[in-house]
């Protein structure tokens, strides 16, 4: 399986007697599966159902699904009258006519114009027979989305894999110069010695040699170096997983980060000290993309 995008967007429309369906569906980043239906109120029936497919094609992401009916054919309009306020609104006209002394007809506009004697009512149906189309409109729109997922999860993955390459070229670089640090830190505690004590002629060779070592130890790096093979070598497995692999690479990369971070800690030599502000650069540029990965 190849790795799996969370950014995706797919589009689908139908005809339904004398209904035009449109469904969209819009996938971004998110640490779990959000999904966020926006449906007409004669349609939210079908928000659970609609669930239920999506969660069958997607793991991971913020997944908006819009459904749109164009037409007539689920929404009605009536003419209502309220008849009993419009006998008492036209005698009301009367008796003012009446008191006033005045000649003006009652036209239908009078009427017709206000809206608590005539008014249009409008009801929506619940298309149920819908259902299993929508349901199926909404499962090809999936497949569009999880397609754009793998087109974009495909370079995510080439970028990826040309970075590990990059870090894997930083961790050789740090083997080769780790002896040579090594070196170099037991000469300067030698020197010291010499500078502090004086003649070291009568020191126990044997002795000092090893607390020269156990001090070079602690700035040693090998241990660091070791575990950062072994995450490479598990990241790059973790890719060809068949299943969501997003939060567990970004764990690798939490784990990556923190040995290039001792070792920018326990570095007394520029050039090491380089290599792991690079070799965070790197981690981080890897962690950006692992953020939009399934």
């Amino acid at each position: 399986m190849s790795v799996m995008s969370m950014t995706g967007y797919g589009r689908d429309v139908f005809q339904f007697n004398d209904a035009t369906i449109l469904i969209e569906i819009k996938s971004v980043n998110h640490r779990f599966l959000d999904y966020m239906p926006h449906f007409p109120r004669n349609l939210m029936f079908l928000e659970e159902p609609v669930r239920k497919v999506i969660q069958t094609y997607f793991k991971r992401g913020r997944i908006a699904v819009f459904i749109e009916v164009h037409g007539s054919a689920f929404n009605k309009k009536t003419l209502e009258l309220d008849w009993d306020f419009l006998d008492d609104y036209v005698q009301k006209i009367k008796d003012i006519k009446k008191t006033y002394q005045l000649e003006d007809p009652i036209s239908l506009s009078l009427l017709a114009t206000n809206p608590d004697c005539m008014w249009i009512e409008k009801t929506e149906e619940q298309p149920l027979e819908l259902q299993e189309y929508i349901l199926e409109a909404v499962k090809q729109t999936c497949l569009k989305v999880k397609r754009m997922r793998e087109v974009e999860g495909e370079f995510l993955q080439a970028d990826i894999e040309k970075h590990m390459e990059c870090i894997h070229h930083l961790i050789n670089r740090l083997e080769k110069q780790r002896p040579i640090v090594i070196q170099e830190y037991q000469r300067r505690i030698h020197y010291r010695l010499e500078d502090y004590v004086g003649n070291l002629s009568f020191i126990e060779q044997e002795r000092y040699r090893q607390e020269i070592a156990l001090l070079a130890e602690k700035g040693d790096i090998v241990e660091e170096i070791v575990r950062l093979n072994s995450h490479i070598h598990h990241f790059k497995q973790t890719l060809n997983e068949a299943e969501a692999i997003g939060r567990k690479l970004d764990f690798i990369l939490q784990e990556m980060q923190r040995e290039a971070n001792t070792i920018g800690a326990k570095s007394t030599d520029p050039e090491i000290s380089e290599l792991a502000v690079q070799l965070k650069s790197v981690i981080e540029k890897v962690k950006e993309q692992v953020q939009n990965i399934e």
